[in-house]
């Protein structure tokens, strides 16, 4: 039955999510509190959308940003945990959508970070959109400002900056470039495995076999449900903070408890929820 709850609720996200979002004027939504999650890892988004900053001496890695309009509200975020966004040094996305993707051409502007993207995902953040094969076009309503990649990324890279180590996992079917970031981080005398995960969402309208969204579609989402449930973790965390359930996890002026956060078997469960979603959809463009 618990399977079954979160099938459903991801079966809704998917077809909600992009009118949700239209719907919005591509605003970011409420803010919310900025909060730690472990080590040096932190959320900095809004209420709707997953941003992540990691944080150093010599240098801070920001993950995400939300919509166009988000940079106040990212920078306000940073500020409140003592920290400042002029010290990003590095900005990293794990999908190019215009909802993850809208204020990094402005945020690289104001710091001077460098963007690192992998291959799939560099081409459509430096054309705005355009060439993204799901939502892409010359009438895109998702387009949003280009932003030029400095370094490309690929799976099994390592992202090192001020003693933190990020591992580049290519999880691709969401967009053809989607990545996820591991991590380990030691406290209280043990360590913690953290993936900073791109779920495996089919977007609406998406097609998977039948003249398919783009070539290997199909394959590349079944390569990343496969890859996802071999991985050991202790905490998840992802770009939608539903996907990881963040508002039953974590209620504003929480004290920071390294606990708070460790699911192995829900992120389980969350990748099986979506790897049956894809293969009803796979099963049904077959049938018609």
């Amino acid at each position: 039955m618990k399977n079954k709850k979160i099938l459903i609720f991801f079966s809704l996200y998917m077809v909600l999510i992009p009118w949700l979002s239209f719907a919005q004027n591509r605003n970011s939504g409420p803010d919310f509190p900025a909060h730690r999650i472990i080590g040096n890892l932190y959320y900095v988004g809004t209420y709707n959308l997953g941003v992540f900053l990691l944080a150093s001496e010599e240098g801070h890695i920001l993950i995400n940003t939300a919509y166009a309009d988000s940079t106040p509200q990212i920078q306000a975020s940073i500020e409140s945990l003592g920290y400042s966004m002029d010290d990003v040094r590095i900005l990293l996305t794990q999908q190019a959508h215009f909802d993850h993707t809208g204020a990094l051409a402005e945020i690289k502007q104001l710091t001077g970070a460098q963007m690192w993207a992998t291959r799939n995902d560099a081409r459509v953040l430096e054309d705005g959109g355009f060439s993204d094969p799901h939502n892409g076009g010359p009438e895109s309503r998702f387009a949003f400002e280009p932003v030029e990649v400095d370094r490309i990324l690929y799976d099994g890279d390592e992202i090192e900056l001020g003693g933190n180590r990020l591992v580049v996992h290519i999880h691709p079917g969401h967009t053809e470039g989607s990545s996820s970031y591991s991590m380990v981080v030691r406290e209280n005398g043990r360590d913690y495995r953290v993936l900073i995960a791109n779920m495996g969402t089919v977007n609406a309208g998406k097609r998977l076999a039948v003249d398919p969204t783009y070539p290997g579609v199909a394959a590349d989402f079944a390569y990343t449900f496969t890859n996802q449930k071999s991985m050991d973790l202790d905490i998840w965390i992802a770009p939608h903070p539903d996907q990881y359930n963040l508002h039953d996890k974590w209620q504003p002026g929480q004290a920071y408890n390294p606990e708070t956060f460790v699911d192995p078997e829900g992120f389980l469960e969350a990748v099986d929820a979506l790897e049956n979603q894809f293969l009803e959809l796979l099963a049904e463009e077959r049938i018609d």
